[in-house]
């Protein structure tokens, strides 16, 4: 089992375990961290599980960017491989 790493969001301490190493989970709590201050500034609420609920819902809209643009890059690379395959195959037959 791993040994859990204990982090600090929004003033409070969690223990986490996961897959990553100690050193990506303590950066993927600071980055949650800072978004909710981010939150709590525009916002003025000091409501912890509002920012929460609020921080979720941005970086889950940056995931769908990514995964959008993710999902764009692949078929661009299929389509440029796809011409390229054609291309070489009739130079190839000449």
């Amino acid at each position: 089992m791993k040994t859990p790493v204990t982090v600090q969001i929004a003033g409070q301490r969690f223990s986490l375990r996961g897959d990553q190493d100690d050193r990506a989970m303590r950066e993927m709590a600071s980055y949650v961290d800072s978004r909710m201050k981010e939150l709590q500034k525009q916002t003025r609420t000091a409501d912890t599980q509002s920012l929460a609920v609020l921080a979720a819902l941005q970086i889950t809209e940056d995931l769908f960017k990514e995964r959008r643009a993710l999902a764009d890059l692949k078929k661009r690379i299929r389509e440029r491989s796809t011409a390229l395959l054609h291309l070489v195959e009739s130079r190839a037959r000449v």
